[in-house]
């Protein structure tokens, strides 16, 4: 469970720009601090959970080296994905819940929170906890206008150095 998922959502809107079909994935360390997080655009195909988990461990692998030597995950992996409709779950929502928690094994982090961004907002599927904005339709906040909160999804690198990853918004 993340403990203020607004500051989680807004943050990656504000970093991403998602717009429909869009996934965002997000690792954020043990205080709910951005490590890097990466966006793709899905490719119109059948909802499958083999190839969201592929492209999620495939982004993963590109902006964070894995955690697999760990005896317990220290990162936990969160994916925003920004879809037309209304915020009742679909099969598509299953095939991705099972593909971030697919890869997250394999790459020895956490299984985070699944998000979804529609038109009405965002809500955390199977925690039902959502708002209103950010949504698909508005316009993200430039990072410095947000909230002071904001200031905790600063990007660390993968050393805990405190600065940015260079390559870590893949898009």
């Amino acid at each position: 469970m993340l403990g203020n998922p607004r500051e989680v959502v807004s943050g990656l809107h504000s970093r991403h720009a998602p717009t429909p079909r869009t996934a965002v994935l997000a690792v954020l360390d043990h205080e709910e601090r951005l490590t890097a997080s990466a966006s793709f655009v899905r490719r119109p195909v059948a909802a499958d959970g083999w190839e969201f988990r592929n492209a999620l461990l495939a982004h993963l692998r590109r902006v964070i080296p894995h955690d697999l030597r760990r005896r317990a995950p220290v990162r936990t992996a969160v994916l925003l994905y920004c879809r037309d409709g209304d915020e009742r779950w679909t099969e598509e929502d299953g095939a991705w819940m099972w593909g971030l928690r697919d890869a997250c094994t394999l790459h020895g982090l956490r299984c985070g929170a699944y998000i979804t961004l529609t038109g009405a907002g965002w809500q955390v599927l199977g925690e039902g906890r959502g708002g209103r904005r950010p949504s698909s339709d508005s316009l993200p906040l430039p990072l410095g206008d947000g909230p002071s909160e904001l200031g905790l999804l600063t990007p660390r690198t993968a050393s805990g150095a405190t600065e940015p990853l260079r390559r870590a918004a893949a898009r």
